[in-house]
């Protein structure tokens, strides 16, 4: 089994300690997501591992064969070569071994003896052989092709030089080469970035094939809970390990905050009541003594933190001015780039009617029109033909990735936010700018000393705290973080506008949207992307786009939608006055679901007891006495793993029931 081991590694930066006696390890299967706030030390953690970087104290061990390969956020380009032969560069490793083998045949020829030497090298032989055969060398073509077009490469795009790519291309010609690397450890530093909805399901689906062991970083919630089934947090330094995928985490988390809370708020009294006494008998001689035992009683204390990345910060937007019903009206809309080869068409007779109050996001492949439509219907576009009517009352708020270009350099933080904002907001802006990860002293940086992503976040808060009844959002969580993209998927859920947007998220998608218009591009781009509307939410959009894959391919239909979606979308339903069998079926239904509940309980309280029993064999292993006991360490090991095997029983159980509980739920609400 491969794996790597960090044992009591610790590292600081100055006089801030990042990572804590950290224990960790990342084996063959495992699916881990790692967590922390922004600034916790994930990315450090991941270079310790990957040998990028070395800690100030303890030890990284794997085993002599283990391959590590890591993808970090950002900074990667590449040039010189084709994209072709910048993708064969991930079979190095492999060009390697075959050097081996091509060196022990020669050593072999003309050997007529066996002796113990032939011997260590037929086996080693043997041994790269297969090493070659399970990197899947001899069909890497294929291999190739596949990733190329999963990450939405074109076939074609092969042969082009990798310096005409882009820099999110750039970082996905750097994942596609390490997972066409089949490394035993994969280290992804946010890989789903720089990627589409459909080339993010590709990738789930490629890693859930893959037989090495994942520690990845993500935003990505959806993401998360369909790829990985343990989450590591860091925090304060320490890291802790929850089975389960994210939102079994949270979950966690959520009730261990609670009793954090609970403790917090007692300390704050015990606090006030020390600091009470010390002004109030300071200056009082025969108190002297027990005011200097409450100053030292003070100083022990350990002030209780709560993880930021836990905290719940919610706002509401500026109430909207109002707007006709009908909000924008466009009619035979068309759109063409001029390129080296011609005119290529984008939109072309598009027509579209959006009404107050939906919150509308546009679905496609990237290079489908989705920008261009976004700020045509902004108005930061003008070169199409066609028109685009605004109703009466229309005020628009845009945001993309270029708007944070218009910021004033020169401003701090919580001036720039001054500037636009309404009075109103003052005494909030600070609270808002957290939720959008500016904290404590942040808000007092000069935002010419920002990052590109800093700046998009500021930009995207400053635009939706004016007053609009139209906001046009194109990729509003990239630069945010699960907490923050909750903070804003909960304020456009009441926001009483419109919303028109763009995500890669799905999980923000299905959140928010209750229509889809669909753009498919042409693959010739010799024709301008066909345009499809979808009125029903993105769960909906999903499940008309599997039927007519099933109806194409031939296969049995999928189960029909629920009773919900049916009326959704005018579907004949039963009649809404209860009957005598609707009553029993609705009793039936709330009675499975509190045996569920009951089930989920149970299931979570068993999870919970192994990982304190591995959590104490973990630290068992740390001693140092003992892993030094070659006997003793395979004992602790092979509790770990059948810990681990009942584990992975109890989550499989858990998800099934978190989907039959959803199952109920959902045949609750469409009564």
């Amino acid at each position: 089994m491969s794996f790597v081991q960090l044992t009591q590694v610790s590292i600081a930066f100055g006089d801030r300690d990042i990572l804590r006696d950290v224990g960790f390890a990342v084996r063959d299967g495992d699916r881990i997501a790692l967590t922390g706030a922004n600034g916790s030390g994930k990315t450090t953690l991941m270079r310790i591992i990957a040998g990028l970087a070395a800690p100030d104290s303890g030890t990284v061990s794997s085993d002599r064969d283990c391959r590590i390969s890591y993808l970090p956020q950002s900074g990667i380009t590449h040039q010189d070569r084709t994209l072709r032969a910048e993708l064969e560069a991930a079979y190095t490793w492999v060009h390697r071994l075959l050097r081996e083998m091509t060196d022990i045949g020669t050593r072999l020829e003309g050997t007529r003896e066996e002796t113990g030497e032939t011997r260590k090298l037929v086996e080693r032989l043997s041994h790269l052989q297969e090493l070659v055969n399970r990197s899947g060398y001899y069909s890497r073509e294929a291999t190739v092709q596949e990733v190329v077009r999963g990450l939405g490469f074109r076939l074609r795009d092969l042969d082009r030089q990798t310096d005409e790519f882009s820099g999110g291309w750039q970082m996905r010609i750097a994942l596609a080469k390490v997972l066409l690397e089949r490394p035993d450890i994969l280290l992804l530093d946010e890989p789903t970035n720089y990627l589409d909805i459909e080339a993010r399901t590709w990738l789930e689906s490629f890693l859930g094939t893959f037989a090495g062991g994942i520690l990845l970083v993500s935003h990505d919630r959806f993401f998360l809970d369909s790829t990985m089934s343990e989450v590591a947090e860091l925090f304060l330094g320490r890291l802790s390990v929850y089975k389960g995928n994210y939102t079994a985490y949270e979950k966690r988390r959520q009730q261990e905050l609670q009793t954090i809370l609970a403790e917090y708020e007692q300390q704050q009294e015990e606090i006030a009541r020390i600091e009470d006494f010390i002004r109030r008998f300071r200056y009082n001689a025969s108190k002297a003594a027990l005011v200097q035992s409450r100053i030292r009683q003070l100083e022990k204390i350990t002030p209780i933190e709560i993880p930021e990345s836990m905290k719940h910060i919610h706002f509401r937007f500026p109430s909207p001015p109002h707007s006709g019903r009908q909000v924008v009206t466009v009619r035979d809309l068309s759109r063409s780039y001029d390129t080296p080869a011609g005119s290529r068409p984008v939109l072309e007779r598009l027509h579209l009617d959006i009404e107050r109050g939906e919150k509308l996001v546009l679905a496609g492949p990237n290079g489908a029109g989705k920008s261009t439509l976004m700020r045509v219907l902004a108005g930061y576009d003008n070169s199409f033909s066609g028109s685009v009517t605004f109703g009466a009352g229309v005020e628009t708020g845009y945001f993309a990735e270029e708007m944070s270009d218009s910021l004033d350099r020169e401003a701090t933080v919580i001036e720039e936010m001054e500037k636009d904002a309404p009075a109103s907001l003052y005494p909030v802006l600070r609270g808002m700018l957290g939720a959008f990860l500016f904290r404590g002293d942040d808000v007092y940086k000069s935002v010419g000393v920002l990052s590109g992503g800093e700046r998009s976040r500021l930009a995207l808060l400053k635009m939706l705290l004016k007053p609009s009844n139209l906001l046009v959002l194109d990729e509003p969580t990239n630069h945010l973080d699960m907490q923050s993209k909750e903070v804003l998927l909960d304020a456009l859920r009441q926001f009483s506008g419109t919303v028109v947007f763009v995500s890669h998220d799905r999980y923000f998608i299905e959140g928010l949207a209750n229509r889809v218009i669909e753009l498919i591009p042409d693959e010739s781009e010799k024709t301008a992307s066909r345009v499809r509307n979808f009125p029903g939410d993105y769960r909906y959009y999903l499940w008309r786009c599997e039927q007519e894959r099933l109806e194409q391919t031939g296969s049995v239909a999928a189960p029909a939608r629920s009773t919900q979606q049916a009326r959704r979308n005018g579907a004949e339903s039963e009649p809404e006055s209860a009957t005598k069998r609707d009553f029993e079926d609705e009793k039936r239904l709330k009675s499975a679901l509190r045996k569920l509940r009951r089930e989920e309980e149970e299931i979570m309280r068993s999870m919970e007891a192994l990982e304190t029993k591995e959590t104490e064999i973990q630290h068992e292993l740390a001693r140092p006495e003992v892993y030094v006991d070659g006997e003793m360490v395979k004992q602790l090991t092979a509790a770990i793993e059948e810990s681990k095997r009942r584990h992975e029983g109890l989550a499989g159980r858990w998800e099934e029931v978190l989907n039959e509980i959803a199952g109920v739920e959902a045949e609750l609400s469409g009564r």
